[in-house]
């Protein structure tokens, strides 16, 4: 491998001579050997975003003359494109404020825009990575709750809402506990499973509105030296034209340094996504258990072979998917929440590692619903013989019965039904508790539902 020299602070530095990178990036490539986890693309992305933006504002205030403002453009275009992702090798595991990161995207776009652009005199004019990265974590937090999770939970409760149409006029037995409960219609249970979906969209968009305040312009500590006044407002006025998702400046930049808060919060939101996925999930697997043994009230397509040993097992995989990325995210919201208790003064060090959970947990919830989605509930179909079964058999519907007998006498014909293995029927009319013409009026399915 050929090398050339490259020089920061501290002294001259091989770096490999077919990449862009400078001193500060081979030197964190060389101290942080740690783990197999690189900054996540979003973060990159986000960052080639915000340098964009910056420069501009930075031309605004004539402090960067029209070419220079061009050419670093222009590196952040081709970042942007996804030319350029092999120059981004940090790892996660490095210092808590990502210095090392802003310091290795401000070297790839001076590489890239030529000779006269320094990566701390040009492409980091006006900022300081205390201020960067936060904002660029939020910004990718954005794109990726936006771009990601919401398009994918839009497609699956749109799906759940075609399922519960076709569904319409089954009723079946309903549960409690795992135990037999009262009927309820099988359209009534995917509405209920739709409107998980439908809460937790409007639970991440009020939590995206902490995300769209953004740290820049506080540089080192919050007070904004070597920054012009109202050098935040042009940043965001260009992210804003750039992404076509607004941000804004957070008004108090000693906050936006030290905090997370924002991210733990909207975090919580993508925790409550995991939680209804793995509720939906385990209900389906429930439903669709068997084919002989189980409960058997839906079926669900049989995708791959499910065991080894076992000739024609079929398992339900995408539901066991969706339950191990729900508890991923349960443990990156760990995580996150307790990196934002951390930092110390006027700095949380402990920001790479939230990205990457967020990030981590916000791409495996689009994934997984879009392939729950294509591979399971697209194929979903009521097993409507056995619904049927089940709910003939079900000694709850004997709560129809407890407005004209009583509570205590409408629970002696579901003990006696059962311990008998009789019907409703034969139990109550062996316990004279009702006649034969009363209890045909009361039970009638479609009433209780």
């Amino acid at each position: 491998m050929e090398y050339r020299i490259e020089h920061d602070t501290m002294g001259e530095v091989r770096v490999p001579k077919e990449h862009f990178w400078g001193a500060q990036t081979q030197r964190s490539l060389e101290n942080f050997m740690i783990g197999e986890e690189t900054m996540p693309r979003g973060v990159i992305r986000a960052f080639a975003y915000l340098k964009k933006a910056a420069a501009a504002a930075n031309r605004h205030f004539r402090k960067l003359d029209e070419e220079k403002y061009t050419v670093i453009a222009n590196a952040c275009d081709q970042i942007l494109a996804g030319e350029q992702w092999q120059e981004f090798p940090l790892k996660v595991w490095q210092t808590g404020s990502g210095t090392q990161s802003n310091m290795n995207v401000n070297e790839v776009i001076a590489h890239l825009a030529g000779e006269r652009i320094h990566p701390n005199d040009h492409v980091n004019m006006s900022q300081s990575s205390n201020d960067t990265f936060p904002s660029a974590m939020n910004i990718a937090a954005v794109l990726a709750v936006t771009e990601q999770v919401l398009p994918a939970l839009r497609r699956l409760a749109g799906e759940f809402a075609h399922l519960e149409k076709e569904n319409e006029g089954i009723i079946k037995s309903g549960r409690t506990h795992l135990m037999d409960a009262t009927p309820i219609a099988f359209s009534q249970e995917i509405s209920g499973w739709r409107g998980m979906l439908e809460e937790t969209e409007n639970m991440l968009y009020a939590s995206l509105n902490h995300l769209h305040k953004l740290a820049i312009g506080g540089t080192a500590v919050g007070t904004g030296i070597n920054a012009p006044e109202g050098f935040d407002v042009q940043v965001t006025k260009h992210l804003t034209e750039l992404t076509g998702v607004e941000f804004i400046p957070d008004e108090n930049k000693f906050h936006a340094l030290t905090s997370k808060d924002a991210y733990v919060f909207a975090h919580g939101a993508l925790k409550a996504l995991a939680a209804n996925l793995m509720k939906i999930a385990n209900d389906v697997r429930w439903m669709a258990s068997g084919p002989r043994c189980g409960l058997g009230e839906i079926q669900i397509p049989a995708n791959e072979p499910g065991s080894s040993i076992m000739p024609g097992k079929v398992n339900p995989t995408q539901c066991e998917a969706v339950t191990m990325v729900a508890v991923q995210v349960m443990g990156n919201d760990a995580a996150i929440g307790i990196a934002a208790s951390q930092g110390n003064f006027e700095l949380n060090v402990f920001m790479p590692v939230c990205a990457y959970n967020f990030l981590q947990s916000a791409r495996l919830l689009g994934d997984v619903m879009d392939s729950f989605c294509t591979h399971c509930v697209k194929g979903i179909r009521a097993e409507r013989e056995n619904m049927e079964n089940y709910l003939n058999n079900s000694l709850m519907l004997v709560t129809a019965l407890s407005p004209t007998v009583g509570y205590e006498n409408a629970a002696k014909i579901a003990k006696k039904a059962f311990a008998e293995n009789i019907s409703l029927k034969e139990a109550a009319l062996k316990l004279k508790l009702i006649s034969e013409d009363e209890f045909d009026r009361l039970m009638h399915y479609e009433e209780m539902i």
